[in-house]
């Protein structure tokens, strides 16, 4: 049979005992040592003879942090599979896990035999997560596929001062006020505007605002078209 040998990392010693006595009942998973913090991991990964193939990593802790213990040892080792075990479901924090090379992330309220099948499954590559996170993880993953659609004012080659020009058009503002804001006259302004357009091939201001609000690119667009 396969030994999966394990190390578990969290600031808690409850935690660390609860761990190790759940995964005591398996054949499959052996804990080779634990550590309070993310510095201290590091040190008993690289001076271990024997790797971990998994390592159950807190986020939160004193000293160094989950996240940025996961990335210097996934930089070292990267075959070592990082599970992130953690209270919160934080969607920032599943985006810095996954970047920093996480292989999994779990809630630690957990059942042992869900531990044990995270263990498994991420020590034969796939991406162990609690229902919970998943669901999160996907919608972050949408979010980053919308966004990654998105086009730039670089895209339609508009200059700084049209995008400056479109965002003051967006928040209502008239020729003469943008001409004073800007110190330049009103027919500048309006050549500006008629240049915006052509990149934009649209044909008024509500066109060319739509477009900005659509691809986000101002803060506050006014709902005052005109």
């Amino acid at each position: 049979m396969l030994m999966i040998h394990v190390a578990i990392i969290d600031d808690k010693p409850e935690l660390l005992k609860t761990f190790s006595e759940a995964l005591s009942f398996f054949d499959e998973v052996k804990v080779l040592f634990t550590a309070r913090h993310g510095k201290e991991a590091i040190e008993k990964v690289n001076a271990a003879t024997l790797k971990p193939d998994v390592i159950l990593m807190d986020i939160e802790m004193d000293v160094m942090d989950g996240i940025t213990a996961t990335a210097q040892i996934k930089q070292q080792h990267p075959d070592i599979k990082v599970i992130m075990l953690t209270v919160l479901d934080n969607e920032e924090k599943i985006f810095e896990a996954i970047v920093a090379g996480a292989s999994g992330y779990l809630l630690k309220d957990e059942r042992p035999t869900k531990l044990l099948q995270a263990i498994e499954d991420a020590h034969e590559g796939r991406m162990p997560m609690s229902p919970l996170v998943a669901s999160k993880t996907l919608f972050l993953l949408k979010r980053g596929v919308q966004n990654s659609q998105l086009k730039r004012t670089e895209d339609f080659k508009l200059t700084a001062r049209e995008s400056e020009i479109l965002e003051h058009v967006a928040e209502g503002k008239t020729y003469r006020q943008i001409a004073e804001k800007i110190f330049v006259s009103p027919k500048t302004v309006r050549n500006h505007i008629q240049n915006i357009y052509k990149k934009l091939q649209v044909n008024s201001k509500t066109e060319a605002i739509n477009i900005a609000t659509k691809n986000k690119w101002f803060n506050k667009l006014s709902s005052v078209f005109f």
